[in-house]
């Protein structure tokens, strides 16, 4: 195959598609629909906006010079919640500006900087909630319109929450403190007393998730999912009654996550997501009825559910691999695509990647996406593992897999064991052994790809951000004689430093996947450290890492540099002013370009 010239023009086509605004997520006010807040690139880089639903137009209201990673609009309409924190560390305070712009308001003045990956407030907007993590662990902290913030709950492992009844009578959190694992349980307080009133749990091995609280008043009926059956699948479950539902939802197969009730309450709207594919239905509660709803294939949600609308439609953010993530307005009755309500950028089409499945680390059936370039194979090839590790890719508008295809190179991302979307047993394998199960499919994915004469067996290079950044620099030292190279973003190269560096948020989350802390399962610890394997590495070695990353931190990264250096290695660190994600297109760009130069030098086409 003729190998293509690296296209660095201002103008390339990869460049073209990350610099293509999305609407990556968008929300409407419960009880002014006229206002909304959305989550968007289209001035270079992520921040929140306010949305003039009437007007069609998106005014930005956050200036963090390291972007934005979340955020939230009053019930009313009036404002615009945010985690406000230092240069995208991801510690400080809820803040909230008014919708029509302004100075930032803390909501927590008293209380020291914490990390939080859940904000939730009431329907009405009379209690807002969030998860407050910190070296003591996890509050559940509640305010109520008018008062004091104040701490509900106190746990000391994992917790997510709260979700919040119609008007904040009771909250609902999901934890692991009574497990010690990713398997969470759901207990509800009420929170003008301040006490536990219920909690659901099926038992030993079995995962739960709270989604929403009924739209009525005076419903406490939460919308829930349960894995008993080694699926996710959705339930009603009141706490203050104790009644249950589950779902009946025999003929549908995989996970499926219930999204939202409808206005009356009557029907609940589902996503299935069943080996990496996207489906939506919904279910008549009283009759049972499940509806298959007739959208356009692609990816739904993704990072935000989709919501019904008060006339009964469905507003979601869709995306393919030619379209960057936009908000649409689905039929609530049939589904079909009524109308694009926030459109994005244009980009360059992409090319769709096809499903190939690889026999895996324990026999079974691994889920790859594979995409090539035009031409007649072998070619140099990406093999991409994603972050999480409990996540999962689809089919999304995805201008890293388009820039490597652009220059002739194939490229396949493996949702390798640890994944979601394939069942519990399959994203609880990975338990106390992180990057072992995970390297032999990449290992697998790396024979089929040679077997099949789409890789050069000599020019395989291994990418991946975050949990993926991980598994490049563990795949290098474990397998060394696989790769050409590997380009790992914001990775744990040390899991001890890591744990001793990062937020409790994410202590949290190495407890429940190590079964313990380094002090505890020290073995775990240095079995799943790429740092151990430093003196196999064979590859050159690019890393990518934030200067603020509280999820990944820096110091394991600088000491496995070192290492590197000190065993003669081929190492280069390039360093970024953010946190735990390059949220600036310009920045994307300088990145891709980075990897593409790096993976040329090695293959001699400088």
């Amino acid at each position: 195959m003729a190998f293509k010239p690296l296209d660095t023009r201002p103008d390339a086509p990869w460049k073209q598609r990350y610099r293509a605004a999305s609407i990556e997520w968008a929300e409407i006010a419960t009880n002014n629909p006229a206002r909304g807040v959305a989550y968007s690139n289209k001035d270079g880089i992520f921040q929140l906006y306010a949305w003039d639903l009437p007007a069609g137009t998106l005014r930005q209201i956050t200036h963090q010079p390291a972007g934005i990673m979340s955020g939230a609009i009053s019930a009313d309409g009036e404002y615009i919640y945010y985690h406000f924190d230092q240069r995208g560390n991801e510690i400080g305070h809820y803040v909230r500006v008014p919708f029509a712009g302004g100075e930032p308001e803390d909501l927590t003045p008293d209380l020291t900087p914490y990390g939080s990956f859940v904000f939730g407030q009431s329907q009405t907007g009379r209690v807002i909630g969030f998860q407050a993590a910190g070296d003591h662990g996890f509050d559940m902290v509640v305010k109520a319109e008018g008062q004091v913030p104040r701490i509900l709950a106190h746990f000391r492992q994992r917790t997510y929450g709260p979700t919040l009844s119609y008007d904040g009578e009771i909250a609902v959190v999901d934890t692991g403190e009574y497990t010690g694992t990713l398997d969470n349980s759901l207990v509800a307080y009420d929170t003008a007393l301040g006490a536990k009133i219920a909690d659901l749990w099926d038992g030993e091995g079995i995962a739960h998730e709270s989604r929403v609280f009924s739209p009525l008043s005076g419903d406490f009926r939460l919308l829930a999912t349960t894995s008993r059956t080694g699926y996710f699948r959705p339930l009603i479950w009141n706490p203050r009654t104790g009644e249950r539902q589950d779902l009946a939802l025999d003929s549908i197969e995989g996970e499926i996550i219930a999204w939202d009730w409808s206005p009356d309450a009557k029907r609940v709207l589902l996503c299935q997501l069943h080996q990496a594919e996207y489906q939506l239905y919904t279910y008549d509660i009283d009759s049972r009825l499940v509806t298959r709803l007739n959208h356009p294939p692609g990816v739904y949600g993704a990072d935000r559910s989709g919501s019904f609308t008060a006339g009964g439609d469905i507003v979601v953010v869709w995306q393919d691999p030619s379209h960057p993530p936009q908000v649409v307005l689905l039929d609530g009755q049939t589904g079909e695509r009524k109308q694009v309500i926030l459109a994005a950028g244009s980009a360059p089409a992409g090319q769709p990647m096809r499903t190939v499945w690889v026999k895996g680390a324990l026999g079974e059936q691994v889920h790859c996406w594979l995409a090539t370039p035009a031409g007649e194979g072998p070619f140099p090839t990406i093999l991409h593992t994603h972050g999480g590790p409990e996540w999962v890719i689809c089919q999304y508008f995805f201008p890293k897999c388009q820039a490597w295809l652009d220059h002739g190179f194939a490229f396949m991302s493996v949702n390798y064991h640890g994944s979601t979307t394939f069942g519990a047993d399959f994203t609880k394998s990975i338990t106390g052994r992180l990057g072992d199960l995970e390297v032999q499919d990449m290992a697998a994915a790396y024979e089929w790809l040679v077997e099949n004469h789409i890789a050069q067996a000599d020019a395989v290079f291994l990418t991946g951000i975050s949990y993926g950044g991980f598994l490049t620099l563990q795949g290098l030292g474990t397998r060394p004689d696989l790769w050409a190279g590997g380009m790992a973003g914001v990775p744990v190269a040390d899991m001890v430093m890591g744990y001793e560096d990062e937020s409790e948020t994410l202590r949290g989350l190495d407890r429940a996947l190590m079964g313990g802390t380094p002090e505890e399962v020290p073995e775990r610890y240095r079995a799943s450290s790429p740092i151990t394997y430093a003196e196999a590495v064979r590859a050159p070695v690019m890393i990518i890492q934030g200067e603020n990353d509280t999820r990944c931190p820096p110091r394991p990264v600088r000491a496995y540099e070192a290492k590197m250096r000190a065993l003669g290695k081929s190492i280069e660190v390039h360093w970024y002013d953010g946190g735990h994600s390059a949220l600036a297109q310009e920045l994307d760009i300088e990145h891709q370009e980075l990897m593409l130069k790096f993976a040329y030098r090695i293959l001699n086409h400088d």
